[in-house]
Parts: C-alpha cells; sequence; structure tokens
C-alpha cells in the first residue's frame, strides 16, 4: 500500500518481565541500558524463524540458565513514539521464577540486576509502564489463580505462603485468616516432615499436584 509504514522483522523484540522473591521481597530483573543511569527490561531481538514464546524462554535461560518457568504473554506496545531511537514492536511475556533457583553469578555475568519492585531506579522509555501492568496482571491473577505459588519453593511454610502473597499483593493479611482460608481452598497438602528453627519446628507443605489451578478465590485474602 503506497505510504504505508511497513514493520519489519527488525522492528520486532520481545521483552520479559521477571519477578522473583529476593531478600524477602518481590524483585524484577532489569539491564542498565548503557548509555545513562537508566535501567530497562531484558529483551532480545527475532530471528525469522523464531517463536516468540520460545525467544522469551531463551532470553530468561540466557539470562538465569533457567529453562522450566512460568512464562506468560503479557501485551504488544506499539505506540510509533515509545522509543526515541526508532519505531520498535515489543511482545511482552511476564515471567516467575521459585525462590532458591536462582544463579547470582550468572545473572551477573549477563550484566542483569534484580531490583526491588518497592524501590525501583528509573526505567528507560515506556518500560515503568508495562512493568505496573505486569505487576497489576499478577496481582489479578493470584485472586483467581495458584499463580503465587510459582514464586516458592516446592515445600514451604504457611508464613512464607503468607509472605509471598503479601509481597505481591502490597499489604498485609490477617494471618488467622489467611491460614483458614488457604486450607479451605484445598489447594496444599501437608508434608511429613517440619523445618527446625527457633520456636516450635514448622509444618511444611506442598501445592497439591492434582489441586485445579482456577481455584475461584476472587479476594480469597482481602
Amino acid at each position: 500500500m503506497s505510504g504505508a509504514l511497513m514493520i519489519t522483522l527488525s522492528d520486532l523484540e520481545v521483552r520479559v518481565v521477571v519477578f522473583t522473591l529476593q531478600n524477602n521481597q518481590l524483585q524484577v530483573l532489569l539491564h542498565p541500558t548503557g548509555s545513562t543511569d537508566q535501567w530497562m527490561l531484558p529483551g532480545c531481538g527475532l530471528l525469522e524463524s523464531d517463536n516468540l514464546e520460545s525467544a522469551a524462554a531463551d532470553c530468561i535461560e540466557g539470562l538465569t540458565g533457567l529453562k522450566e518457568v512460568f512464562l506468560e504473554q503479557l501485551y504488544t506496545y506499539g505506540d510509533p513514539g515509545r522509543n526515541p531511537q526508532g519505531r520498535v514492536v515489543s511482545v511482552v511475556y511476564f515471567a516467575l521464577l521459585a525462590a532458591g533457583s536462582l544463579s547470582l553469578e550468572r545473572i551477573g555475568q549477563a550484566r542483569a540486576a534484580w531490583q526491588p519492585v518497592c524501590d525501583l531506579p528509573a526505567l528507560a522509555w515506556d518500560h515503568s509502564e508495562i512493568l505496573a501492568y505486569a505487576l497489576r496482571r499478577l496481582r489479578y491473577k493470584l485472586e483467581y489463580s495458584a499463580v503465587g505459588f510459582e514464586l516458592l519453593p516446592e515445600v514451604f511454610t504457611l508464613s512464607e505462603l503468607q509472605h509471598t502473597y503479601e509481597q505481591i499483593l502490597g499489604e498485609q493479611l490477617d494471618k488467622r485468616n489467611f491460614r483458614r482460608r488457604i486450607l479451605q481452598a484445598g489447594i496444599i497438602e501437608p508434608m511429613t516432615e517440619r523445618r527446625s528453627g527457633d520456636g516450635r519446628p514448622a509444618q511444611l507443605y506442598r501445592y497439591r499436584a492434582d489441586a485445579v489451578a482456577e481455584v475461584k478465590a476472587r479476594r480469597l485474602f482481602p
């Protein structure tokens, strides 16, 4: 079509918003831009043969060394003025990495760094908007699904589970109410072992392999 702007493969990229729990905080993986004191969400260009989701997974594996992660497409950003360097269309995915599964050395070698969501550095272009939307999506999914378990190790205590929900939601939850409702939801099961520590040994739980992921738990933990 005469006069139409054609988007070529070089104008397309994949970006990833990668969340994890580090130092008792919800954190996101960021890259320095290199030219300023701003940071950006990790990403990569696309080859003609690339599948979008596979490209996002490869990007995360290159940064963290992890192959099997929770990954979901977030949104496609393509406003003409979003990047001052030129027209770029970003297909964005968000991912969740379990606590304790990370190699800080591998991430450092990739020049990336974990940054707490509650205290972010300046982000380039529209990446603050993208990150804010990813966090809203995560919070929304937490209300009706078991997505929060993706941030936990295979076994965990109820206190660790509650802390994970609190970090995602950005609010404190009533301990008694949380425990009652999460146990009533029937999506976790107790383990035979307990974790030793200060005071009484803590009961360990795991997510039930046969639990229904969509637990109809909207605002289960107000």
